[in-house]
């Protein structure tokens, strides 16, 4: 059997700076995205491009750089696999987070709203789609991209199996 030696484990003050560092390119990347659609999105209502148009391109363009930022620096170091299998995934993902936001838009407006109306008020609108949507959808879509678009390659400082390591009899 060939001799292999072990992974160093990883101590809970590497792997913590390494989540931190991850968190931050993952918040540099969508922080650029935003600025982007935002740009974009005022650019074409500002040529008289009807909203939802406007929104569908800002929000196109916008998606594109964020995959290729996660994809070529934040995660860059993962395993990566097809890439429009990877972009379609982000895609649907992101999909997914604006779910979450729309629908804690749509609870604190629609359904509290009826029984409560301070919660039908633009303030509580902001709350609850902007600033808990969008925190929530930032979670998930932080969580499954590193999990499904992005996994990495060693899972927990675990050595993978690899054609080299396994003995034939």
């Amino acid at each position: 059997m060939p001799e292999t030696s072990p992974q160093p484990q990883h101590t809970l003050r590497e792997r913590l700076l390494g989540l931190i560092r991850e968190v931050g390119k993952f918040g540099a990347v969508g922080g650029v995205a935003f600025l982007i659609d935002l740009a974009i999105f005022n650019l074409l209502l500002s040529a008289d491009t009807e909203s939802r148009v406007a929104k569908t391109i800002s929000m196109l363009v916008a998606t594109t750089v964020a995959f290729l930022g996660n994809r070529f620096w934040t995660w860059r170091n993962s395993r990566h696999t097809h890439m429009a299998r990877q972009y379609t995934l982000f895609f649907v993902i992101n999909g997914v987070g604006l779910g979450i936001s729309l629908a804690c838009l749509t609870i604190t407006h629609n359904l509290l709203g009826d029984v409560w109306p301070v919660l039908q008020t633009q303030a509580a609108d902001n709350i609850s789609g902007q600033l808990v949507g969008t925190a929530l959808g930032t979670l998930f879509r932080f969580w499954s991209y590193r999990r499904f678009v992005f996994p990495a390659d060693v899972d927990d400082g675990a050595s993978p199996v690899t054609s080299a390591s396994v003995t034939r009899s």
